[in-house]
């Protein structure tokens, strides 16, 4: 078999290791932005422990039909947002922390 299609297929080929240039050093990372994605990931910690809990479903008897059941995510979704940004359970906090004391060592 000729190999040249299988070279072709592959692309071109990997640049050499010792022409490569070093990675530039990490920049700093932006506060606002590190807190930002904190309180996103402790939102979406929060949504994960309300759904588990229940508190997706609705009390009792009622029940708004078809349409609920499809937007009790987004609902359950925008509770844990206003959480995390109310100061949730303190996870976002203490991510930031941990974040900025780890950058400030290295």
């Amino acid at each position: 078999m000729d190999p040249m299609p299988l070279m072709a297929l592959q692309g071109p080929a990997a640049p050499n290791q010792a022409n490569t240039p070093a990675p530039a050093a990490t920049p700093p990372r932006d506060p606002e932005a590190l807190r930002e994605t904190a309180i996103g990931l402790e939102a979406h910690f929060l949504a994960e422990m309300l759904r588990s809990a229940g508190l997706h479903r609705p009390p009792g008897d009622f029940s708004g039909g078809a349409g609920e059941d499809q937007f009790a995510s987004f609902m359950v979704r925008e509770q844990a947002d206003q959480l995390a940004r109310a100061g949730g359970i303190g996870l976002a906090e203490h991510l930031v922390r941990w974040l900025a004391a780890r950058d400030e060592a290295s």
